[in-house]
């Protein structure tokens, strides 16, 4: 990796390297917007290095300040106040390179979500388990005028969610454009609780004692229906991947919503589903039609069916989660 210099020297400046101490990196799996790292020390340290592009990796322009990574290192660290269980423990933070080190969790004893449904290896009750903890981070928060003023980065959340995933839909898609306009409206408008605004399976490690979350970059304080939404579209999504797995998946979809509804006390369990139903309207079409398209979905019979059922979504301004739980179903089994 070209960076690599650059990225010793900020180790070197964060404490957690010598000078002339031997150090291996090596590159991890990760999304479209980061470099990270595996770092192994010769006295046998082993940490992880996340550091923010500024160009995404995606076949169209996709450009998002650097400067997401110090609200993912508050996020990161607000959310072990709520339980150090939920995130990785973050080493040191080096702005100038906007990147962090955090703890690095092997991937023996912490595999990734989606690698484990990819593998046909789907667990409801793990679904449930982070249904109960985005919705443990949503009530610690909803409500917080001092969270609200850390997370001002409406700016980074418009970069990095609203337009890729909803305005240049919209741009696209006449059917659908005024409900998607609308819906990117709300989110711009609403402040309710910390949003991590990528609760996604890739994001999910399976860890011994629950969930742990990833890659907050696009933090926000907003509307937490965005991240309920984010990951049960996820799931259905993948009831059309991994078909002969739909009847978990949607068990799991049914489970997380199930295990997050309990938290909600910052207004009516209703509005609530309504508003998330809508958005996992919105995000199935982003997710075949925006800036960062599902890469397992390759058949154009499948684009067209989520294309379908998406915009059936949108159009229905009552429907809720379990309505949508139960018109997807029908349609999964059919």
């Amino acid at each position: 990796m070209d960076d690599e210099p650059r990225i010793l020297t900020a180790l070197m400046r964060c404490g957690l390297v010598s000078p002339g101490q031997g150090v291996r990196m090596s590159p991890l799996a990760g999304g479209v917007s980061c470099d990270v790292l595996k770092v192994e020390t010769d006295d046998n340290r082993v940490f992880a290095v996340k550091r923010a592009l500024g160009r995404l990796r995606v076949a169209v322009e996709w450009l998002a300040p650097v400067e997401r990574m110090a609200s993912e290192v508050r996020w990161l660290e607000l959310v072990r106040c709520v339980d150090p269980r939920l995130t990785p423990e973050v080493l040191a933070e080096d702005k100038a390179e906007h990147l962090f080190v955090m703890r690095y969790l092997d991937p023996q004893s912490h595999p990734v979500w989606k690698e484990e449904m990819a593998a046909g290896r789907i667990e409801p009750a793990f679904a449930a388990a982070v249904g109960g903890d985005l919705g443990r981070i949503h009530a610690a928060t909803a409500g917080r005028p001092e969270v609200a003023a850390q997370f001002q980065t409406d700016t980074l959340f418009m970069a990095l969610r609203i337009d890729p995933f909803l305005l240049y839909v919209a741009g696209r898609d006449v059917q659908a454009a005024p409900r998607l306009r609308a819906l990117a409206r709300d989110l711009e408008t609403l402040k309710i609780a910390l949003a991590h605004g990528d609760i996604s399976p890739k994001n999910i490690l399976m860890g011994p004692d629950g969930p742990v979350f990833l890659d907050a970059e696009c933090a926000v304080y907003g509307d937490p229906a965005f991240d309920l939404a984010f990951c049960l579209a996820h799931l259905l999504l993948k009831t059309v991947w991994l078909k002969p797995h739909a009847p978990a998946l949607m068990a799991s979809f049914d489970g997380l919503w199930a295990a997050y509804g309990p938290a909600i006390d910052w207004e009516p369990l209703q509005d609530l589903s309504r508003r998330a139903a809508s958005l996992v309207g919105a995000l199935l079409l982003a997710r075949v039609d925006g800036k960062s398209p599902a890469p397992y979905l390759q058949a154009e019979a499948d684009k067209a069916l989520v294309r379908r059922r998406a915009r059936a979504v949108l159009a229905d301004l009552d429907l809720d989660l379990d309505r949508l739980s139960d018109g997807w179903r029908r349609q999964a089994f059919d």
